[in-house]
């Protein structure tokens, strides 16, 4: 049976896949489209994408640690971008699935906070769903995997983090958004100090599973998490 009443109508996002895109090529892409869904001329729309070898830079200058001179990382090949977004510096290369909303928070009832919660949530059920169980951590932004050592009882338990987020919210539309580690190269990491964390150690699922995943096959199952979770 078809419903036609208007009130009855879900709006679902438009899900935009470019493939392996520069970074810079898509930061304009969302600024476009983040003025476009501010003036209503577009729906709720997500970008998910990969990116060659690239550091940014967050708006927490405090969280802009690199182990390299901008210079020497551009003669490795990897750019150096300053973007306004939350927290510090992260880096994405081939294999790490990136996903940037550009939503109408208001619209949706979305504070900051409780959205920064959704895309938690989308990560963990994306995760969970390719064998890997992640956490959130209070007052850090992202996601995690425990890593449990049954060697040393008496050793702390070791997070390490799978998942970044970053976003930023202008006149109630969200852009940028979170980085998921499925099989990318981890050594880009070696270069910075992520989000700012001294000691932190980034994992992947390819890390914590031992199994490759087709891309296209991870990017089905994240399109159906985000229909449910912003339809």
């Amino acid at each position: 049976m078809e419903i036609t009443a208007e009130k009855n109508k879900k709006r679902y996002p438009a899900i935009r896949d470019c493939g392996l895109a520069d970074y810079r090529e898509i930061l304009g892409l969302q600024q476009e489209l983040h003025r476009k869904r501010q003036k209503g001329n577009i729906p709720d729309t997500v970008i998910v994408v990969e990116h060659p070898s690239v550091i940014t830079l967050g708006a927490r200058q405090t969280a802009n640690k690199l182990r390299l001179e901008p210079a020497e990382l551009r003669n490795r090949g990897i750019n150096v971008v300053a973007v306004r977004r939350g927290g510090g510096t992260t880096a994405h290369n081939p294999g790490q699935l990136v996903v940037y909303p550009i939503l109408h928070l208001q619209q949706l009832g979305l504070g900051v906070t409780e959205y920064i919660r959704r895309l938690e949530a989308i990560g963990m059920e994306l995760l969970e769903s390719i064998g890997v169980h992640s956490e959130r951590r209070a007052g850090f932004p992202g996601l995690w995997v425990l890593q449990k050592n049954s060697k040393y009882k008496n050793q702390k338990s070791k997070m390490r983090k799978i998942a970044s987020i970053g976003v930023r919210v202008s006149r109630g539309v969200s852009y940028h958004g979170m980085a998921i580690n499925i099989q990318n190269d981890l050594s880009i990491f070696e270069l910075i100090v992520p989000c700012g964390l001294e000691d932190i150690e980034m994992t992947s699922v390819l890390k914590e599973t031992g199994k490759r995943h087709e891309m296209n096959e991870v990017k089905q199952q994240l399109t159906g998490v985000l229909t449910k979770c912003f339809g």
